[in-house]
């Protein structure tokens, strides 16, 4: 074989870690995973997809080895394969954003207005550390269990509007989600400060907080 075969053929193999990334939703199944693992119907719900769309989507991940499974009784469950991969998502949504113009308007136009100053990681430590500030994760119950911020305090958004009882009248409310670029938390400051609260959001999300190798709980 000439060694332009050769090279034609390495650069084939990069190419199928391209190929399988290729897709809006196979991208937001891997968004999903970096939250803990799932099996096909929970994914196909959150991700609005038919299970049998979705399992082709993981097929085309795991034949690329970005996604693995294990069999828990009848269940199947999909996790990432390595935190390289939640690495590679979080960077190919970072050079789509400085890159593509159009990433920033489809931004703006689903997370909706940004109404007040998101809170970095490093405040959030800092502010966590006083009585008057709850951390609220906003996630679903399933992904708060697989691993949230220590002390984080579980309302998914859903529930929010029911539960407003259980979070303190006077006090600092800091919401976060699963990432930049979920709405979760956005709708949660939207509603928290609607009614009354003073509610900031995190900047990003559990993907960059693990990502930054910060202290995680799981329950």
């Amino acid at each position: 074989m000439a060694d332009r075969d050769r090279k034609t053929a390495l650069f084939e193999q990069f190419a199928r870690v391209g190929k399988a990334l290729a897709s809006g939703k196979r991208l937001e199944l891997l968004d999903l995973l970096a939250q803990g693992e799932r099996d096909v119907a929970s994914l196909a719900d959150a991700a609005g997809l038919g299970v049998t769309s979705s399992s082709a989507h993981l097929q085309t991940l795991r034949q690329a080895n970005l996604v693995t499974t294990r069999r828990e009784g009848t269940r199947v469950l999909y996790r990432l394969a390595g935190r390289d991969v939640a690495e590679l998502y979080a960077r190919l949504r970072d050079v789509a954003q400085s890159q593509l113009p159009d990433v920033e308007a489809a931004r703006v136009a689903y997370l909706g207005d940004e109404g007040g100053q998101p809170v970095t990681r490093e405040q959030l430590q800092r502010l966590a550390r006083r009585r008057n500030v709850t951390v609220l994760d906003v996630r679903p119950h399933a992904e708060y269990g697989a691993g949230h911020i220590p002390g984080a305090v579980s309302i998914p958004l859903d529930e929010l509007a029911d539960r407003l009882s259980e979070l303190p009248d006077d006090g600092h409310i800091i919401a976060y989600c699963r990432g930049a670029y979920c709405v979760l938390a956005h709708d949660a400051v939207r509603l928290l400060t609607a009614r009354g609260r003073t509610a900031q959001r995190l900047g990003d999300g559990m993907l960059e907080w693990r990502l930054a190798d910060l202290p995680v709980t799981v329950s």
